[in-house]
């Protein structure tokens, strides 16, 4: 390995000469000078892997000569050195990008320290989440093997995603493949598990929060905040492009509560959508609000009450609050909502969905683009980001957050990657969607699939007589055999939602207070 080369600027560098032998004992090349021009012209001309700069110096201040090194090398860290305790100067340094802030005197171990934090971090982070994950690798495996209830599932699929954060971060293929190999797994036995017990869960006692108890569970009891409540329902985010996003969140919120829910069967939007804002399961839509809902076999856009279907759950609640509801379909539209936010500061509840993941995951099927810049869940949580820091919605959040009003963040769904196809054989009238399918005279794999022969059990609509739902497990999509071969090469490794997978029904549900 190289050395690392180091410039060190302090006007009493003679007094820092036993630092100097302890870091070059270490391996570490060391340059040193004692004023702020110099050390700007060594920084032209030769390339530091680090500089430590004195703030107190005669000539340009270590401030002064820090702007300047930013300028010339943006990237270089650069550590300030000062004896100075004023506020002002670590504001200063740490909104010019420092890479670390030491107050003097320092010892040997504290040089050491900033060097292995800002040189080495990479590698020491990458070896001991290496060595934690292994570690934990066989605690997972022993979990799966007894996981039984719903919150186990939970707390399971939770310690997933946060592996799977971790290890993308450190860049290892090969500890990445391990944790895939498992969440493979933890899917194989969470589509079991959901089979078993789904059905008992509707009319049993013990049973998670679903999509038709979330706003009963989790909203009504924050209704009574004094500057009101923003509820944003951004459509298919998976719990690991929530936790992605959390940072920027975190800048303009403190967080209060995190749920996780289930989304009801199908996992997809008119069903589980409009039981949020229905309060209701599909089968009892359809039968108190038959003007509303509309079956996958209807003409028509399926979600086009969730306004009236919320309104009239407020009522039959008996809360008495003034709320609005906005649905962002465009880049306009949430251009409009950000432009006008401060108008909803006399709401008690503010009503946000938004829909441009759902967007994204459906670009992905059909855009080669898209396909390319979202080809595994990484690029997915990526571009996720990306939209997201830039995005009308972040702009309507900082503008909750300057009115005082709680945040409320969730989803309707998931989604998977979908790279395994099974056949499916039906009439004409078939449900198009990939991961669920209800109508007539259905052909299936047994094996495959969590099929309910009476919609009504699960509190579904019966579209026909003997049109029984479907649901596919883990990565699977279904394929009809006519023209096969080009139907999976068009749908593989695209993002789709309706079956079950921990990442379509565990879900998160998130409560802020305004920083």
């Amino acid at each position: 390995m190289r050395n690392i080369d180091i410039l060190w600027v302090d006007d009493e560098i003679d007094l820092l000469k036993p630092h100097i032998l302890f870091l070059e004992k270490k391996n570490y090349t060391v340059q040193s000078c004692t004023n702020g021009a110099d050390a700007i012209d060594m920084v032209k001309e030769q390339q530091f892997d680090i500089v430590f700069l004195d703030e107190n110096m005669p000539g340009i201040t270590g401030l002064e000569t820090l702007s300047e090194i930013k300028q010339l090398n943006p990237n270089l860290p650069v550590v300030m050195i000062t004896k100075s305790e004023e506020e002002y100067i670590m504001e200063e340094a740490i909104g010019s990008k420092i890479a670390d802030y030491l107050i003097k005197p320092v010892n040997p171990n504290q040089i050491l320290l900033s060097l292995k934090k800002n040189l080495d971090h990479s590698r020491l982070v990458s070896e001991k989440t290496t060595s934690n994950y292994q570690q934990e690798f066989r605690k997972i495996a022993m979990d799966l093997a007894m996981v039984n209830t719903f919150e186990d599932w939970t707390e399971l699929y939770k310690k997933l995603v946060h592996w799977e954060l971790e290890l993308e971060n450190i860049n290892d293929s090969g500890m990445l493949e391990i944790l895939e190999s498992q969440k493979v797994e933890a899917n194989s036995q969470f589509f079991k598990f959901v089979k078993k017990n789904y059905q008992d869960w509707l009319t049993g006692s013990h049973k998670p929060t679903f999509s038709h108890t979330l706003f009963k569970d989790y909203i009504v009891p924050n209704l009574k905040a004094p500057n009101g409540v923003l509820w944003i329902v951004i459509d298919n985010l998976r719990y690991d492009q929530y936790r992605v996003l959390e940072p920027f969140i975190n800048n303009y919120y403190k967080k209060e509560e995190e749920h996780s829910y289930f989304s009801i069967l199908p996992t997809a939007t008119q069903y589980a959508r409009n039981a949020i804002f229905s309060g209701l399961m599909p089968s009892e839509m359809e039968k108190m609000y038959p003007q509303f809902w509309k079956n996958d076999t209807d003409e028509g856009g399926k979600n086009l009450f969730e306004s009236d279907f919320l309104s009239s759950q407020i009522k039959r609640l008996s809360l008495d609050i003034k709320h609005e509801y906005y649905k962002i379909i465009s880049l306009k539209n949430g251009r409009d909502l950000a432009d006008s936010y401060n108008a909803t500061k006399h709401n008690d509840l503010t009503v946000v969905v938004y829909n441009f993941v759902d967007m994204l995951s459906h670009a992905k099927t059909e855009m080669e683009v898209i396909k390319e810049l979202a080809g595994d869940d990484k690029a997915y949580r990526s571009l996720t980001v990306s939209w997201f820091k830039n995005s009308p919605l972040f702009e309507i959040i900082q503008k909750a957050q300057r009115l005082g009003q709680r945040l409320i963040i969730t989803t309707d769904h998931g989604t998977i990657n979908c790279k395994t196809p099974t056949k499916v054989i039906g009439d004409k009238n078939i449900s198009s969607n990939l991961r669920y399918k209800t109508g007539r005279s259905l052909t299936y794999e047994n094996k495959d699939v969590y099929a309910v022969k009476n919609p009504k059990d699960i509190f579904l609509p019966q579209v026909a007589i003997n049109s029984p739902f479907i649901f596919t497990k883990e990565d699977m999509f279904f394929a009809y055999p006519n023209n096969y071969n080009h139907f999976v090469k068009y749908y593989k490794n695209t993002y789709q939602h309706g079956g079950i997978s921990l990442e379509e029904m565990i879900i998160p549900c998130s409560i802020y207070e305004p920083k």
